[in-house]
């Protein structure tokens, strides 16, 4: 049975729990997330942050879909979309799209950001809790959520003007880009253009924040986070090549 860090208590010798800004917390995250969630889990402290983060994920996203090739990157992700699951879009329906995004590409990306933000966070923190089922606080777990989500505020923080340049929602990012060569319509391709690489990042200081928390090593933590997202991105490869017909 593992035991926690206790709320209030320095988790190790000589370190004084200290209150973070949110700029210590990005610097801290980013380049000491072991000590970092050290503090985080003595002094947990969410709500700030977590706004902070928002707001990065909202004004990135409404900035992109504020211009023509942000709405149309949109529509031609949701096209790529639509053919990866074997329905082509006629022209009727490619007008349609382009009509709902001149409307709704602001609520869009709005409804994106409170999705891959507060939601996700608190589904982690509500998961982590019941998973592990220790003595810690569920204001310490999602302390530690919360914090672990710097990396995908970040990541849409860079997505946006990379999609701007690329004319591109789809993620510049994904392991699929590193592998370009490779046949799109491959499950192969699929599988890797299913996976970010700041997800992945993401996954690794979760299993460290989560490690600190319930004093547990983290490279095994690591390995099922990041295999639980990788099984996720095979079952997605899996279901667009059962729907599209072709492998």
């Amino acid at each position: 049975m593992t035991r926690p860090l206790p709320a209030g208590k320095a988790p190790g010798a000589g370190l004084t729990p200290s209150h973070q800004s949110i700029v210590q917390a990005v610097a801290g995250i980013i380049g000491r997330p072991r000590s970092t969630f050290q503090r985080v889990v003595s002094r947990p402290q969410w709500g700030a942050l977590l706004l902070a983060t928002t707001i990065v994920g909202v004004a990135a996203g409404v900035a992109l879909m504020a211009t023509a090739k942000g709405r149309q990157a949109l529509i031609d992700q949701w096209e790529r979309t639509a053919v990866a699951f074997g329905q082509e879009l006629d022209d009727q329906t490619y007008a349609r799209l382009q009509a709902l995004t001149e409307r709704r590409a602001a609520a869009y990306a709005i409804a994106s950001a409170v999705l891959g933000g507060p939601v996700l966070t608190l589904a982690a923190a509500a998961l982590l809790k019941v998973t592990f089922r220790g003595a810690a606080s569920f204001r310490q777990v999602l302390a530690v959520t919360t914090h672990a989500g710097i990396i995908l505020a970040a990541r849409q923080a860079i997505a946006a003007p990379i999609g701007y340049a690329r004319e591109s929602t789809s993620s510049a990012t994904s392991l699929g880009s590193l592998f370009s060569r490779l046949d799109e319509a491959s499950s192969l391709a699929r599988v890797l253009g299913a996976m970010d690489l700041f997800v992945i990042w993401w996954a690794i200081v979760l299993a460290v924040g989560v490690a600190v928390l319930y004093r547990r090593r983290a490279a095994p933590l690591a390995a099922i986070f990041v295999g639980t997202y990788a099984a996720f991105a095979v079952l997605l490869a899996i279901a667009m090549v059962v729907a599209g017909g072709s492998a």
